[in-house]
């Protein structure tokens, strides 16, 4: 039914122009308000990662306290 409506109006080039625009505006702010509703209901947030970051944080201060006790021990010996 809209087809046959956009059918039967003459539209010069630039009318198409306003149109497309008009349309692509609409759908861009849909997509703006479907964006902020993710994002206050919490869909971004991120659960997993920190769960999984808590066990590889001790191995890290494992090897760096290693890696200072090393460097300790060499500036002692050359003291």
């Amino acid at each position: 039914m809209c087809l046959v409506t956009f059918a039967r109006i003459k539209l010069n080039g630039m009318s198409v122009i306003y149109i497309l625009i008009s349309i692509s505006i609409v759908v861009a702010v849909i997509f703006l308000l479907a964006f902020f509703r993710a994002v206050k209901t919490g869909q971004y947030d991120d659960d997993y990662t920190p769960s999984v970051r808590m066990l590889f944080d001790d191995e890290l201060k494992k090897t760096e306290t290693k890696k200072t006790k090393k460097l300790k021990t060499n500036t002692d010996k050359i003291d």
